[in-house]
C-alpha cells in the first residue's frame, strides 16, 4: 500500500501502533477482524490489505483498462497473496526448520510469475497490460522480501528480475524505496527475514 500511494503520488498519514499499545487491547476490539491494518479513506473504513489494495486500485486507476485486465490482476494478485500465505508460515512458525526447505521449493512458486511476465509484451512491461495495477505493487513488495530471505532466488528468472528492477527505479518509487521511512521498518514483525 506505502509503495503504491508514494508511487502514485499520493499523500497519507500513517499511525504506527506499537505492540504496547496494540496488547492494550482496546484498538483491536475496536478493528472489525481484530487485525491490523485500517485504512480511512474520508468516511470510509476499511480492514483487510488485499480489500485495500483493490480500493486503491480502483480509486486511482490501477486496476488495468477493462474487465478482462481487472479478472487477470485479480488472479495475479490472489497468486501473490497464496504465495505470501507460505512465506507468513514459514517466517512466524517455522522458521528455523523450514527455511532451508521453503528456499528450495521457491522457485516453483516463482515460475507462475515469470510464465505471466512472458506472457504479457516478452515480459517487457507490467504482469498485466501496458500501465502499472495495484497488483504489481503487491507482487513488488513479495519478490523484494523474497531477496532478503534468499537474496539469489530471482538470478532463473530473467524477467522477474527486470521486472523488480525496472519498477524500483521508477523515480518516486525509488525515492520511497530509499527513504528512512522504508528502509527502517522491519520487514516482519517477529524481526525474521
Amino acid at each position: 500500500m506505502r509503495m503504491l500511494l508514494a508511487d502514485q503520488g499520493q499523500s497519507w498519514k500513517e499511525e504506527v501502533v506499537t505492540m504496547e499499545t496494540w496488547m492494550k487491547g482496546s484498538l483491536k476490539a475496536s478493528c472489525l477482524y481484530g487485525q491490523l491494518p485500517k485504512f480511512q479513506d474520508g468516511d470510509l473504513t476499511l480492514y483487510q490489505s488485499n480489500a485495500i489494495l483493490r480500493h486503491l486500485g480502483r480509486s486511482l486507476g490501477l486496476y488495468g483498462k477493462d474487465q478482462q485486465e481487472a479478472a487477470l490482476l485479480d488472479v495475479v494478485n490472489d497468486g501473490v497473496e497464496d504465495l505470501r500465505c507460505k512465506y507468513a508460515l514459514l517466517i512466524y512458525t517455522n522458521y528455523e526448520a523450514g527455511k532451508e526447505e521453503y528456499v528450495k521449493a521457491l522457485p516453483g512458486y516463482l515460475k507462475p510469475f515469470e510464465t505471466l511476465l512472458s506472457q504479457n509484451e516478452g515480459g517487457q512491461a507490467f504482469i498485466v497490460g501496458n500501465q502499472i495495477s495495484f497488483a504489481d505493487y503487491n507482487l513488488l513488495d513479495l519478490l523484494l522480501i523474497h531477496q532478503v530471505l534468499a537474496p539469489s532466488c530471482l538470478d532463473s528468472f530473467p524477467l522477474l528480475s527486470a521486472y523488480v528492477a525496472r519498477l524500483s527505479a521508477r523515480p518516486k518509487l525509488k525515492a520511497f524505496l530509499s527513504s528512512p521511512e522504508h528502509v527502517n521498518r522491519p520487514i516482519n514483525g517477529n524481526g525474521k527475514q
